[in-house]
C-alpha cells in the first residue's frame, strides 16, 4: 500500500482533488468526496501502469504568490 499526496480545492459549486504522485484528478461535490474519488481514480489508472509511475512524494508545504496580469 503507497501513501497517496493529493490536495483539494473548490471550483465552482465542486470540489477538485489533484493527486501529486501521478497526473490524475477527480472532483466531488465535497472535500470527502473528491477524495474518495480520487483515490479510486488512482486506483484505476495504476492498473495499467508500471509501479515506477508512482512518485514518492516527500513532505508537503503550499504556498500562495501573487502573479502581475
Amino acid at each position: 500500500m503507497k501513501g497517496m499526496k493529493y490536495v483539494v480545492y473548490q471550483e465552482g459549486k465542486h470540489y477538485v482533488a489533484q493527486c501529486l504522485n501521478v497526473d490524475v484528478s477527480s472532483f466531488g461535490n465535497d472535500v470527502d468526496e473528491a477524495a474518495i474519488n480520487l483515490q479510486e481514480a488512482v486506483q484505476l489508472f495504476m492498473e495499467d501502469q508500471p509501479a515506477s509511475t508512482f512518485l514518492t512524494i516527500g513532505d508537503v508545504r503550499f504556498g500562495e504568490r501573487h502573479i502581475s496580469g
